[in-house]
């Protein structure tokens, strides 16, 4: 072998091992039926239908709550969002929200007691929404609600917009 066929061959054989090295790490996500206690896990989804209760958990990345599903989440710490379009029913109460909560055309939610770095979101929803003493750090916004959502004692670093202006 010549040794400009060496040196070719040394250096794709280093390229193909730095492409490997430097291949990023894909956060796992998780999948919840039933309860998860505390814990920690990537990302978190639960299914279409699915109940799933969250008592101390640690979520590095987002919670996704899908179509006709039900989260109960008490005492979790997420770094990322909460996320539901759809979903029958979301609950939040005493956790830490890194991101947003968001509840999009979906059921009624309970939304207490909790530290939201982000927004809270709350968007042509059908059902009883509660949004008690929370400390948003972002805006809390609710528009298009049908009951308008309840509460109060927040304290919002952004603004209070549309039917959240008096909570």
């Amino acid at each position: 072998m010549s040794r400009k066929s060496t040196t070719m061959a040394v250096a794709a054989g280093a390229l193909a091992m730095s492409a490997l090295v430097a291949t990023p790490a894909h956060a796992e996500e998780r999948t919840c039926r039933g309860t998860l206690g505390a814990i920690t896990v990537d990302n978190l989804r639960v299914p279409q239908g699915a109940s799933c209760t969250l008592e101390g958990t640690k979520v590095k990345g987002t919670i996704k709550v899908e179509s006709k599903a039900t989260l109960r989440a008490f005492r979790v710490r997420v770094v990322g969002n909460v996320q539901s379009e759809d979903a029958r029913r979301v609950v939040v109460r005493g956790s830490s929200v890194g991101g947003s909560i968001q509840h999009v055309q979906g059921g009624s939610a309970v939304v207490n007691r909790n530290q939201v770095t982000g927004d809270v979101q709350m968007f042509s929803n059908a059902g009883e929404i509660t949004i008690n003493r929370n400390r948003i750090n972002g805006n809390l916004q609710c528009k298009s609600n049908s009951p308008a959502p309840t509460g109060g004692g927040n304290i919002v670093g952004g603004n209070k917009e549309d039917q959240c202006r008096s909570l």
